[in-house]
């Protein structure tokens, strides 16, 4: 019994075709193809797959594929005949045209096959390298499978000055990795994208901070750390740095000019919470109750009516991938095989589509920079400053007290960051 999964005419480019069988690979490439074989045209050196060289370089070829119960006769009509073994990777083996154009399932067991390709007109086919739609015929193929024990690759005619060629280009390739130097090559290709991807996250992370990696402190600190970043990445690493006593100078510097600029210090349960900062006190009522809190600051008979303009961070370069010498990448699968022989004559190089980022993805959600044209109540910006200089945490204070500021001040917030750093580097006077 026969069974012929493919038959009639399939396009071939650059002279090649394949059967694959490995979901995870996009084929085999030429010369891990044809490693250590001494027949040059059905490339069995990759696991699970198979080169097949034709004489057309682009153009439709005669082609038949063949699954037979054991070893069938070999026809004298045929020119160019050699035999490979071959075992698919997985059930879902396939005959698939250059750039993965179009595919025929096989529908082979995975067990051993021996494969014998024929070939007829390789030599015409090649001095025309090219076929149109309305011209004959110039070459024809025959694909055979059969269950067989591994052995070594043959030549079992040769008469083509094609295929002559390849047999040599297969004789000059050294022999292929042994399953322990492949399994070390994928273990050496693993590391090096991990260590890739590290390094880009790394490179993404400095580049957040301001391209200085945050310490164990700022990473845990929580609260606006985030959002002062965006404005001046350097100041947060400085207040970090600054230790307990400048932190908590800063918090209440911030609180109170927060205070000033949105006119609360004339409100004298502001006033009042403002002095128990600087004494180093808890909060005062209604401080402690955020609902009490905006419940006393609405009905003020003194509540200012003053807005502002929202705070707008300012640009910085895009994120630049590091560049990663030396790391593997994979091969797309619309890319095409290196190409050597005589479809070397006309091959153009290809470059394939590239992205930015490794193995991993990072996704981010923006709606874009704050409208500085909508104005926010000052006020209500500026009790956050408060509350935040108050938090038991002095770096957790100094963040959380300059991020309200900066929003309480808005558009003139270059002025208030410009006092903070002073205070911070200790040229602050009053």
């Amino acid at each position: 019994m026969v069974r012929r999964p493919v038959e009639g005419e399939v396009h071939v480019h650059y002279g090649q075709i394949y059967v694959e069988s490995d979901p995870d690979t996009f084929g085999p490439g030429l010369a891990e193809a044809f490693a250590g074989q001494s027949a040059g045209l059905c490339g069995a050196a990759t696991p699970g797959a198979l080169w097949l060289s034709t004489g057309l370089h682009t153009g439709d070829v005669g082609f038949t594929v063949e699954v037979h119960e054991q070893a069938p006769p070999l026809d004298p009509a045929w020119e160019d005949v050699v035999e490979v073994s071959f075992r698919p990777a997985s059930a879902d083996s396939a005959l698939v045209q250059w750039a993965g154009e179009a595919a025929w399932q096989l529908d082979l067991e995975v067990i051993d096959y021996r494969v014998r390709y024929c070939a007829q007109g390789m030599d015409r086919a090649s001095a025309e390298d090219t076929r149109l739609d309305d011209e004959p015929q110039l070459d024809r193929y025959l694909l055979q499978f059969w269950p067989a024990p591994p052995e070594p690759d043959r030549v079992l005619r040769q008469t083509s000055r094609t295929a002559a060629y390849w047999h040599g280009y297969a004789r000059r390739q050294p022999p292929p990795p042994t399953p322990a130097e492949r399994a070390e090559a994928e273990r050496e290709a693993r590391l090096a994208r991990e260590s890739a991807e590290r390094e880009r996250l790394l490179a993404f992370e400095r580049w957040q901070w301001g391209g200085q990696l945050p310490s164990q402190a700022l990473r845990d600190v929580g609260g606006n750390v985030r959002g002062l970043r965006d404005f001046d990445p350097a100041l947060l690493h400085a207040i970090d740095a600054a230790g307990p006593g400048t932190q908590r100078a800063v918090a209440l510097l911030a609180a109170r000019r927060a205070c000033e600029a949105a006119g609360l210090t004339a409100l004298h349960w502001v006033a009042d919470a403002l002095t128990a900062l600087a004494d180093g006190r808890p909060l005062p009522p209604p401080f402690g109750d955020d609902a009490r809190m905006w419940d006393t600051l609405a009905p003020d008979p003194g509540l200012p009516d003053r807005t502002v303009g929202r705070a707008v961070p300012p640009e910085r370069p895009p994120f630049q991938p590091p560049a990663s010498a030396g790391t593997p990448e994979p091969r797309p699968q619309s890319v095409a095989p290196v190409v050597v022989g005589p479809a070397a004559a006309v091959a153009k190089a290809q470059s394939p589509a590239r992205a930015d980022g490794p193995a991993s993805y990072a996704v981010m959600f923006t709606v874009g920079a704050p409208d500085p044209s909508v104005r926010v109540s000052q006020p209500h910006m500026a009790l956050p400053a408060v509350t935040g200089a108050a938090e038991p945490d002095p770096l957790r204070a100094a963040l959380d007290a300059v991020f309200a500021a900066v929003v309480t001040y808005g558009e003139d917030y270059p002025a208030l960051l410009t006092e903070i750093r002073s205070v911070v580097e200790g040229r602050f006077t009053r």
